[in-house]
């Protein structure tokens, strides 16, 4: 009996027809398997993982594998995006044992969910041979496998978590810079070789810090490789080589939502076009092909359509010029660089550099994505998650502001009051939900964190209070239920699922770290409030940076670009003025357009309006700010103390980047 058919998880359901009797997480698995005397097999995957499609087709839709891992196993399916703590305890196992992680990852343990094998993608004979072995071995030297379940356990709860130190100073801030040099790559961008990942929260920081050769090489050579689709926006999850020419085709929200948010940034420190023009294709694709009638976003599309990774999106000379004409046909060969860089002949769109009529290119482009959309389209995973809409709101929201699109920051409204209205159950908050019905997952500490930051910036751009309202509950339920009390904090809140081990993981991955996450968001709302022990925790959070800042600082983006906020006050401004008038907006989108790393912002109508609650005065950074001569003013500040408040977007942009 296959049980998975009830989930709402879009990667359960891909394995609902499988032969494979699996078992959603839970404790009914656990107490199967005691009641079997069996071992647990544990899949963890995600929906737009091209090697879990494989893994899928070869041995779990194969009725000879199903009915070996049905006999001797009870089979545990999991989506790692629901259940990001069942994810990072297993996998911290498979690094340990394997010295290597990915997925899918395929975990063997005890009835009790203590891992004593661990692997990752088995081609079918190879996995057969496996589960045969193992199954022997758990029958006839069940000790062995005990005493290594054990071990491994113990092993992984005896390691302590990384060592806090000092506070970042300018000079941590500088060793940071010195390590991130040391593995940049001056010809290609980007650090290290390939796979190559979009550094987002590295390249953050550098924004932050003014190193513009690091940060604009590789933005310029992601939004010119094959890794950004030149059609339709957006970028995928990685590049396979060290040029960003081909990638590994799944669109991650996370990645676009962090990557939309440093185009914009980019823009603002430099005026760079090709920065506006990536940022709000992005933000187009964003909506046009993850939002979620409910007013969310999906979480992925799928790198694969018609069983082959990246069909939809690659090209032949010969699909062009059907698509084109001969003579626009061969001009695209040449702008998009089509020379075999994919398989079987196809390539992967580049755009190497402007061509000399962008109004060809863009006529060239529109024709393009209407052919196809005429092609079978990637699956889309479309459970809402709350970091990654988070992420997604923040992004939005300051790219409306900054490039005056009142759409974009109606869509991340529109994301926040969804989650708002069905991820929020008092101060607690659910991580997904589906069709506008939360699922049963507790929200994990990235979801708290990544999800205030938003609203605080959601809040920056409308002057919404109940955004800074509900971004102070959120944070603090992660000051009351997520610390370890030394600073750090737990991926978990102190009554979540226990498992073998509770998650801690204080370094960046494909998102900013939980624990960095909530020192920015928690940095941001003391701003905003003055609040000492919102400004003393994100302090403390931040000591893990010192440890990794010189060595390995690429683990580290987000909470060095968190620091560099810190060093700078970070600064704050308050704009008051009536909400409806041109001289109050052009104050606002100037705070912005200054391009101030961490800027923090706060809006409200002034005197004597301010005093009513639900026009800001719940935010204390407005009080006592009023219109100057009657005329709206901005008030740039640092711990709240102010400078002289002033009138115009001229002076405004003068005190801020003094």
């Amino acid at each position: 009996m296959n049980r998975l058919v009830e989930e709402s998880s879009p990667y359960l359901l891909q394995h609902a027809g499988n032969p494979v009797d699996w078992w959603p997480w839970g404790e009914e698995a656990m107490r199967e398997a005691r009641r079997r005397d069996a071992p647990l097999l544990i899949s963890i995957g995600y929906s737009s993982c091209h090697w879990c499609h494989v893994m899928a087709h070869e041995s779990f839709e194969d009725p000879g594998t199903a009915r070996l891992m049905n006999e001797h196993f009870v089979n545990v399916k999991v989506d790692r995006e629901e259940r990001p703590d069942v994810d990072a305890v297993y996998m911290s196992a498979t690094q340990a044992m394997t010295q290597q992680g990915g997925w899918p990852m395929t975990v063997f343990a005890t009835p009790d969910g203590h891992p004593f094998y661990c692997g990752t993608y088995f081609p079918r004979a190879q996995f057969q041979r496996l589960l045969t072995g193992l199954h022997h071995a758990w029958v006839h030297d069940r000790e062995t496998v005990l005493k290594q379940g054990a071990k491994v356990v113990e092993v992984l709860n005896s390691g302590t978590a990384l060592p806090s130190g000092p506070q970042p100073t300018a000079e941590t801030l500088e060793r940071a810079v010195a390590n991130l040099r040391e593995s940049f790559d001056p010809v290609r961008g980007g650090f290290g070789g390939a796979p190559k990942f979009p550094p987002s929260m590295v390249l953050e920081f550098l924004l932050r810090s003014g190193e513009r050769e690091m940060s604009g090489r590789t933005l310029e050579a992601m939004a010119r490789g094959g890794i950004y689709d030149q059609l339709g926006g957006g970028f995928a999850r990685y590049s396979v080589d060290a040029g960003w020419v081909v990638p590994h085709f799944e669109k991650m929200l996370y990645d676009n939502a962090l990557l939309l948010r440093v185009y914009t940034h980019w823009w603002t420190a430099t005026g760079e076009p090709l920065a506006r023009r990536v940022a709000l294709e992005t933000a187009g694709w964003l909506l046009r092909e993850l939002r979620t009638p409910e007013g969310g976003f999906a979480s992925a599309l799928d790198a694969d359509s018609e069983g082959e990774e990246g069909r939809f999106y690659v090209w032949t000379p010969e699909q062009l010029r059907e698509a084109l004409g001969p003579d626009d046909g061969d001009w695209a060969v040449r702008v998009f660089d089509v020379t075999g860089t994919f398989e079987h002949g196809t390539s992967v769109l580049q755009l190497p550099r402007e061509p000399d009529d962008p109004e060809r290119l863009a006529r060239v482009r529109e024709r393009l994505l209407a052919a196809r959309e005429l092609r079978v389209r990637p699956g889309r995973d479309d459970k809402v998650v709350a970091s990654w809409t988070g992420l997604a709101i923040a992004a939005l929201a300051e790219t409306g502001m900054v490039f005056d699109r009142a759409d974009l920051v109606e869509a991340a409204t529109a994301a926040a009051v969804l989650l708002q209205e069905v991820h929020v159950e008092g101060d607690r908050l659910l991580r997904t939900s589906r069709d506008g019905r939360a699922g049963r997952n507790a929200g994990v500490l990235d979801d708290y964190a990544n999800l205030a930051e938003g609203l605080i910036a959601l809040h920056g751009v409308t002057g919404e209070t109940r955004w800074f309202r509900l971004a102070g509950a959120l944070l603090d339920t992660v000051l009351d239920r997520f610390g370890d009390g030394t600073g750090g904090f737990y991926d978990t809140a102190d009554d979540a699922e226990r498992l073998f081990q509770r998650p801690q993981d204080a370094t960046d991955n494909a998102t900013p770290s939980g624990q960095y996450a909530a020192a920015g968001a928690l940095l941001s709302y003391a701003a905003l409030t003055g609040s000492t022990r919102h400004r003393d925790a994100a302090h403390a959070a931040l000591g893990t940076v010192s440890v990794l800042a010189g060595r390995h600082a690429r683990f580290a983006g987000w909470g060095l670009a968190v620091a560099r906020a810190a060093l700078d006050g970070p600064v704050e401004v308050a704009v008051v003025g009536p909400p409806d008038d041109p001289r109050t907006r052009a104050l606002h989108r100037e705070a912005y357009l200054a391009g101030v790393p961490g800027l923090v912002v706060a809006s409200g109508p002034g005197a004597p309006a301010e005093l009513d609650v639900a026009h800001g005065a719940a935010v204390p950074l407005l009080r006592g700010r009023g219109l100057i001569g009657g005329a709206p003013a901005a008030y740039v500040c640092q711990g709240f103390t102010c400078k002289m408040p002033v009138t115009t977007p001229e002076d405004l942009r003068a005190q801020l980047r003094r």
